[in-house]
């Protein structure tokens, strides 16, 4: 009976809580003793012994070697914070480009779909997993996807940017397109999720607006920018989001956290390299946050 007497803004909220409760219960039970013993690596030096390892508190000794010390840090930390401001937008124009393509009515709809979300499976760790353990070779077809890239750096790379040039796009404008063809193989293989995302908001527009849109004379372009990329813009911002937080999860700054951890057995200076490389991705998504939400269409 109570259950009845709730609003519907209670019931929303109810199936809210119903629907993070397993991302709760890991956060909580699996995730948070680790998340705070790595807070106390952090500030602290950490001595293996035979029963174990001791906790020295230094202070934010840690932290100052990161920063002021290790001469790599800084430098791989701000080369990863410059890719994924250049990837970024590459990514989230071809995933959109991509899926406003495949949801279009044509024979083969699904093989097509399936093949653009192919990369995704073979970058999996699954596929990693499988060919470490000699189950499959991916060997040549690395070699070849690394052979491509060079021809492809190497022939007419110039021609291109004069092209370019020579149709009115600046110089900068024009040294961004070079490098989103030269790194194609790996927005491709980056955009995968993002694709289906965008794929599934493109497919909740209402057809309706489509055939009103039409019917008042609007070209593709008109409709595309004024009912297309209103409605799907919430996913641009979860994509946004996701595409972040994915560049940086295999970035050369996790291999060195990884590297200071279990190959120089320093988990103090690892643990304060996350939590500043924590820092960082955060604050990045706390700005792009308070930018897009803003600007961003809620049906």
């Amino acid at each position: 009976m109570k259950l009845n007497k709730m609003s519907l803004y209670r019931k929303r909220s109810m199936l809210g809580f119903f629907f993070i409760g397993p991302w709760l219960f890991g956060i909580i039970f699996f995730y948070m003793s680790p998340l705070i013993q790595s807070i106390k690596f952090s500030f602290s030096k950490l001595q293996i012994q035979s029963e174990g390892y001791s906790l020295l508190p230094v202070g934010f000794e840690n932290f100052r070697s990161a920063l002021f010390v290790e001469a790599t840090f800084n430098r791989i930390l701000t080369s990863s914070v410059w890719e994924m401001i250049l990837s970024v937008p590459m990514i989230l124009f071809f995933s959109l480009f991509s899926a406003t393509l495949l949801n279009q009515k044509f024979r083969g709809r699904i093989v097509a779909r399936a093949i653009f979300f192919l990369p995704v499976i073979l970058a999996s760790n699954a596929i990693a997993s499988a060919e470490q353990s000699g189950l499959i070779s991916l060997i040549g077809s690395a070699t070849y996807v690394e052979e491509m890239q060079g021809s492809l750096s190497s022939y007419n790379v110039t021609s291109i940017v004069y092209m370019l040039l020579d149709i009115g796009i600046p110089l900068s404008y024009a040294d961004y397109i070079v490098t989103a063809i030269l790194q194609i193989y790996s927005i491709i293989t980056s955009s995968g999720v993002q694709i289906l995302i965008f794929l599934a908001a493109l497919q909740s527009v209402p057809s309706s607006m489509y055939e009103v849109a039409k019917m008042e004379g609007a070209t593709s372009y008109e409709s595309f920018w004024k009912i297309t990329f209103p409605m799907v813009s919430p996913l641009i911002l979860t994509n946004i989001i996701y595409t972040i937080i994915d560049s940086f999860s295999g970035s050369p700054i996790t291999n060195l956290i990884y590297s200071t951890a279990f190959e120089t057995q320093n988990y103090g200076l690892s643990a304060a390299m996350s939590w500043i490389y924590t820092l960082v991705v955060t604050i990045f998504l706390a700005i792009i946050g308070v930018v897009l939400a803003k600007r961003i269409h809620y049906n």
